[in-house]
């Protein structure tokens, strides 16, 4: 299954169940009609924040645009069975894509927390030129590989293997790799509905 065509259509069946207008949808989350357009027909990924916004805006949580089945009790995620990964844009606009999600509890019913192991791509731009996203919740970041650089509001991190960091996610922010080398993370994301 395409996962990422899958968040884009999950999107539009809760906003039309909800009987809401692109126009409205985009409203409530203070995102352009357009993008939310390009988000549905799939030609735009949405970063995070985007889809926390969106989601929040439709009453439910940021992992049931992620599910495919739904599990009351505890979920285990083999490593072989987490090879499928969803791919978010850092800027919806020009869909550039960096990291590589791997869902860590996408059959958990009325989760919480949504935990991913992230690959992220060696990058070529300076730190100014990311755009720093920002959502309600908070995230915990442990660098399994490799070493990050994360902007937050006016400060700049460098993060190595066995490090980590607990953040509000309200603040803008931005994670990348840092030197030009690929890093891997595992991250929990918080959003509250």
């Amino acid at each position: 299954m395409d996962t990422n065509k899958f968040i884009g259509e999950k999107i539009k069946a809760y906003r039309e169940e909800q009987n809401l207008s692109i126009q409205e949808l985009a409203d409530k989350t203070n995102l352009a009609a357009e993008q939310i357009e390009r988000i549905e027909n799939n030609t735009d990924i949405p970063s995070l924040a985007p889809l926390i916004k969106i989601a929040k805006a439709l009453g439910t949580r940021i992992g049931t645009f992620l599910d495919d089945q739904e599990k009351d009790g505890p979920v285990i995620c083999r490593k072989e069975e987490a090879k499928e990964t969803i791919s978010f844009s850092n800027n919806a606009i020009n869909s550039r894509r960096h990291m590589e999600y791997q869902s860590l509890s996408r059959s958990k019913a009325n989760r919480h927390m949504e935990p991913f192991m992230i690959e992220i791509e060696p990058t070529d731009r300076n730190k100014e030129d990311f755009i720093l996203s920002s959502h309600e919740g908070e995230e915990f970041i442990i660098v399994v590989e490799g070493s990050i650089e994360i902007s937050y509001g006016k400060q700049t991190f460098i993060l190595e293997k066995g490090d980590s960091i607990y953040y509000d996610s309200i603040v803008p922010h931005h994670v990348h790799s840092y030197k030009g080398m690929s890093a891997k993370i595992l991250a929990v994301v918080y959003a509250p509905l």
